[in-house]
């Protein structure tokens, strides 16, 4: 699951797809477990991580941008989110 969050991370990022398209194209069926298990690792709603993400990771290169964006496993993601601006 931690692998489809990445990915999903990736695609929300992109900017051009909503929330339901993303939880399809990474293989996830149920769009309410996909926002939960997005929200738990990454430590915030799929939603609002696309609306931050997309400009905080401008001009970054891409491996220092899967790193930075990265989620963190085990539901470890602090209370106040992933700061990324």
């Amino acid at each position: 699951m931690t692998r489809r969050i990445e990915r999903a991370m990736a695609l929300l990022r992109r900017g051009d797809l909503t929330v339901t398209e993303v939880c399809f194209a990474v293989g996830c069926s149920s769009l309410g477990t996909f926002s939960t298990r997005f929200t738990e690792l990454v430590g915030m709603p799929p939603s609002v991580y696309r609306d931050r993400a997309a400009h905080a990771v401008a001009g970054l290169p891409s491996c220092v941008e899967k790193k930075v964006t990265r989620p963190i496993r085990n539901r470890e993601a602090p209370a106040t989110g992933l700061h990324l601006a």
